[in-house]
């Protein structure tokens, strides 16, 4: 089963306790320790950590002229920090995160955990053996979309999941996982894993399980035509990025110079729970979004679309096509990023860090995503056989489950 989420015995902080914020990587993803400290006055980031000089001097522009700018993770402890986000590039996330959790700094890393179970296992047992608090950015568990999702499962309105597909159409995906560190497998293991953890972590979520077994297929079937390449270190995402005109993906320019991930995969799963899941990744679409189809012992569900304007529709009667379900549930709208869920994902983080408590994501979860995604590239790359993922240290998981405690 899927770990329930997490909560904390520590003696609590207080709501308004004040909290010394650092981020280590100032890139694309370091913006969320300012989106934090703007949404909570009594926070505040007051360090910076990243070994590129470019990402240093965008300290001051981002978090204000008294942050420090460091370039090691011992630097950025040394300046006194309660928390930190860790959004450095994926194959350091082990290496920062536990840097932290040793120094008692309480750590938020960014979704995936990590690009290997080694990775992500070393994470979980130095947080337990520390006793540091421990967080994992899966924001899609706050998006409306999804919450809608698990809201009419646990209602019974389907009646008890046996599958669940996700397709995801990355239609951006040149420009954001091709020109930069994650077109190569030594910074991400694969695409799958890296952008697929959000999903396999949903498809946790909702099916109340763990993937246990899993087998995979895929390819770099496009972007490893495009000749045009380009060395983009120390830039970030917002400096290229353009959705008209980087248009058919054969006409891409500056690539990364090293691409040597999948561009199209797709893996299936068993479950621990019984539950049989597939998803599909491609970086190529027209469209950019996600779907997801949850199939019952009594209905199903299927969304059209991520935030305001899209649905949910539910299908409980038996009929031939019927394109409208036979009951429609808008998504609701929220503020902020990725349809509010970044928001909602930093309250309840800085919230954890001061008081504890319950969380609606886990470090456990995570770990399981990075597992089977890890497992599926294996897979993908070795023939598409089926694998066992391998599993969670029972006493880690125990300590976890049991909220962390002190």
């Amino acid at each position: 089963m899927a770990a329930p989420s997490t909560t904390s015995n520590r003696p609590a902080l207080g709501p308004d306790a004040p909290l010394r914020l650092g981020v280590v990587g100032n890139g694309n993803r370091g913006i969320i320790a300012k989106t934090a400290a703007d949404l909570d006055p009594s926070a505040q980031v007051v360090a910076a950590c990243d070994p590129l000089p470019r990402a240093r001097d965008r300290a001051a522009e981002r978090f204000g002229p008294g942050v420090a700018a460091t370039a090691t993770v011992d630097e950025l402890i040394d300046v006194g920090v309660d928390a930190a986000f860790v959004t450095s590039p994926d194959h350091l996330h082990a290496e920062h995160a536990c840097a932290l959790l040793e120094a008692g700094v309480a750590v938020f890393v960014d979704k995936p955990l990590a690009i290997t179970v080694e990775q992500a296992d070393q994470i979980l047992a130095t947080a337990r053996r520390t006793g540091s608090r421990l967080y994992v950015g899966h924001n899609m568990r706050h998006m409306p979309v999804i919450m809608l999702l698990r809201e009419l499962i646990a209602g019974g309105r389907i009646g008890e999941v046996k599958a669940i597909w996700c397709r995801y159409f990355v239609g951006d995906g040149g420009d954001r996982f091709f020109k930069d560190w994650h077109a190569e497998r030594s910074k991400v293991n694969s695409l799958l894993l890296q952008k697929g953890a959000h999903d396999i972590d949903v498809i946790h979520w909702l099916a109340g399980g763990h993937t246990s077994r899993v087998s995979a297929m895929g390819g770099l079937t496009v972007y490893g035509q495009v000749a045009d390449r380009q060395d983009r270190t120390g830039q970030v995402v917002t400096e290229w990025l353009d959705r008209e005109r980087n248009w058919p993906p054969l006409a891409q320019t500056g690539l990364n110079p090293v691409i040597d991930v999948e561009d199209l995969s797709m893996m299936t799963m068993a479950l621990d729970n019984g539950v049989y899941a597939t998803y599909s990744e491609c970086h190529y679409t027209p469209d950019y979004w996600r779907n997801y189809t949850v199939i019952g012992t009594e209905g199903r569900l299927e969304n059209f679309g991520l935030g305001p304007g899209g649905v949910v529709r539910l299908w409980n009667r038996r009929t031939e096509f019927a394109p409208d379900g036979d009951e429609t549930f808008p998504i609701p709208d929220a503020p902020g990023g990725h349809h509010g869920a970044d928001p909602a994902l930093l309250r309840e983080f800085l919230r954890f860090v001061r008081e504890g408590g319950t969380t609606q994501t886990s470090p456990v979860d995570a770990r399981a995503a990075v597992a089977a995604a890890a497992t599926a590239t294996t897979s993908l790359r070795s023939g598409g056989g089926a694998l066992d993922v391998p599993p969670l240290d029972a006493e880690v998981r125990a300590w976890f489950d049991a909220g962390q405690p002190a």
